[in-house]
């Protein structure tokens, strides 16, 4: 017997690619349970699994940023006395990553590449535990939603969060609308997607000295890359990324700040135009401001 359930949970997350460097990730999760029938005539209670499977996702995967470990431009250092853990991270084209924060701040996957497929098998081997007696398999199908219109991942952190949004590199895919007096400007949304391709959105006052830094990796030419840290509920958090990676704002990266960011950067593009920002944080949730 086969149980199902579709929609379990929406994993936000950002994680570290050779080609792009670091990339937020929206994926939807639908699982299917393999096994016999319990005591109660069920393979397990509906609200069980949507419960404990959301729950064990979510801390092992949701607002983490995910690491191939395996990969030759990968670097893991693990300090035993602070309990941080340093990531160094060489893309193919040179460009360098690195970030200094709580070991909860990262999920270490042993693949030379994040993709469906190795978050997948990472994530059966972490529920495959916890599944109760009569339940003989787990499959769990990612994907992503299914966006007609333009989009672009980002990655940010949100040092004022309680919760595990406060991680420094956590993300997001994210559709965008602009409309323009009433009406949809697909010119305008391409012209965001295209400028928020792959960025990392930062708090201006978070960036710090190359030289004040704690990470103990460096790169090749600092005056090419911007340093940001903070300290938060969780502990520290530092990160190195290029300047051509980012996008640096006065406010903080929160998705009602970036809606206003997105209209007040639009209203310079068309002045003379009634501007309606609708900006998404993941799957279907977001803010809208006009003016």
């Amino acid at each position: 017997m086969q149980l199902f359930v579709n929609d379990l949970t929406v994993m936000d997350f950002s994680y570290l690619c050779p080609k792009r460097g670091m990339v937020g990730e929206s994926w939807i999760v639908d699982v299917v349970l393999d096994g016999e029938l319990n005591e109660e005539s069920m393979v397990q209670d509906f609200g069980k699994v949507k419960k404990n499977l959301k729950r064990l996702i979510d801390e092992y995967v949701d607002h983490k940023l995910l690491v191939p470990a395996e990969y030759a431009g990968s670097k893991v250092i693990h300090d035993e006395v602070t309990e941080q853990v340093e990531v160094q991270f060489t893309c193919e084209d040179g460009r360098q990553i690195m970030l200094h924060c709580p070991a909860e701040a990262y999920a270490i996957l042993y693949s030379d590449v994040v993709t469906m497929a190795s978050v997948s098998v990472y994530l059966k081997e972490v529920l495959a535990t916890h599944l109760p007696e009569n339940v003989d398999n787990i499959t769990l199908k990612l994907r992503t939603e299914v966006i007609h219109s333009p989009f672009y991942h980002y990655t940010h952190g949100l040092k004022k969060h309680d919760g595990n949004c406060q991680r420094i590199a956590h993300g997001h895919r994210s559709r965008i609308d602009i409309l323009l007096d009433g009406q949809v400007s697909e010119a305008e949304q391409s012209y965001w997607a295209k400028r928020w391709e792959d960025i990392y959105i930062a708090t201006q006052e978070d960036e710090i000295a190359y030289t004040e830094r704690k990470i103990t990796g460096s790169v090749a030419e600092p005056s090419a890359y911007l340093c940001f840290a903070y300290e938060s509920s969780q502990g520290y958090f530092e990160l190195i990324i290029p300047k051509s990676d980012c996008e640096v704002i006065d406010t903080d990266s929160t998705v009602e700040c970036l809606a206003q960011y997105l209209l007040e950067e639009q209203k310079k593009r068309t002045p003379d135009s009634h501007c309606q920002v609708i900006a998404y944080e993941g799957v279907g949730k977001g803010a809208m401001v006009s003016e």
